[in-house]
């Protein structure tokens, strides 16, 4: 079997679109097909498969989504082809494909089904802003890299993150290289998590690297930024665990692959603005 591909990313943080619109290659979503999809030495790359698909072909889709709401569901993997309830840097090259291949009006709002419900991207020049939705604060919990402990802040962005402050992102620091998945109470994260180390840059400017579950470090995280900038405002006292902002709580967050704009806002959704570009296309029969 052989299907088209595309090669897409979002400050770096890359992955392989299959544009399935009318759902007929759900088999290359086998776990073992993402795993050869995403090797970047065999196979084509990336740190996940976006399956861009008819929310009304799909039958998982119509579990989360309405087709009446959102024509297109994004059927994301991880790379070791466990599924995900949402990425926000990869709902951005999701759109940016249906705005390339003319099947949404870039001028209008455009909504994507996902496991996490609807998310909503809007487009402004080349930056596209997406409505990630409402954080949940779950309180304290402690992350570990080979023996050292962190206190980290549980914020669910729709998916598990672990958000600890540090005092340095070197790799040769007590961080490290992150080529081993971080130390975290499985009783609290039982499907796994995304834990997020941060550095304080500045006035509302943060800085971070991220182990996301089932596919190791990568050079940037849309829902991982998102719980950044959360932990950040109520680190920063713009907000308290269980409250919304007062004022509009806007962060830079620098991400190895770039930099990303998010938003907390005092009517408690979260918005993500960063790049998003398609690099390249084929057919493969991986």
């Amino acid at each position: 079997m052989t299907y088209d591909f595309l090669k897409g990313h979002g400050t770096e943080n890359d992955f392989v679109l299959l544009p399935d619109h009318d759902g007929t290659v759900h088999g290359a979503l086998a776990p073992a097909r993402v795993r050869a999809l995403c090797d970047r030495r065999a196979g084509i790359g990336g740190d996940g498969v976006l399956r861009v698909v008819r929310t009304a072909a799909y039958d998982v889709a119509r579990e989360h989504v309405d087709p009446a709401e959102a024509t297109w569901f994004m059927d994301y993997r991880n790379a070791d082809g466990s599924a995900s309830e949402m990425c926000g840097n990869g709902v951005r090259v999701f759109a940016r494909h249906l705005i390339d291949a003319g099947l949404v009006d870039p001028a209008r709002p455009i909504p994507v089904g996902t496991r996490d419900g609807i998310k909503t991207v809007t487009v402004e020049g080349d930056l596209l802003t997406v409505d990630m939705g409402a954080p949940r604060v779950l309180g304290g919990t402690v992350v570990a890299v080979d023996g050292r402990t962190w206190p980290a802040l549980h914020v669910d962005m729709g998916n598990p993150h672990a958000v600890a402050r540090v005092d340095s992102l070197d790799p040769d620091g007590p961080v490290g290289t992150l080529h081993q998945e971080p130390a975290y109470d499985r009783e609290v994260y039982p499907a796994g998590v995304n834990v997020e180390f941060v550095v304080g840059c500045g006035d509302h400017h943060v800085a971070m690297r991220v182990h996301e579950r089932g596919s190791g470090e990568t050079r940037s995280c849309g829902t991982g930024a998102c719980a950044v900038a959360v932990a950040a405002a109520i680190h920063d006292h713009h907000a308290t665990v269980g409250a919304t902002p007062t004022t509009d709580a806007r962060y830079r967050v620098d991400v190895p692959g770039g930099t990303l704009g998010v938003t907390w806002t005092t009517a408690g959704r979260v918005l993500l603005s960063g790049p998003a570009v398609v690099v390249a296309a084929g057919t493969t029969d991986l």
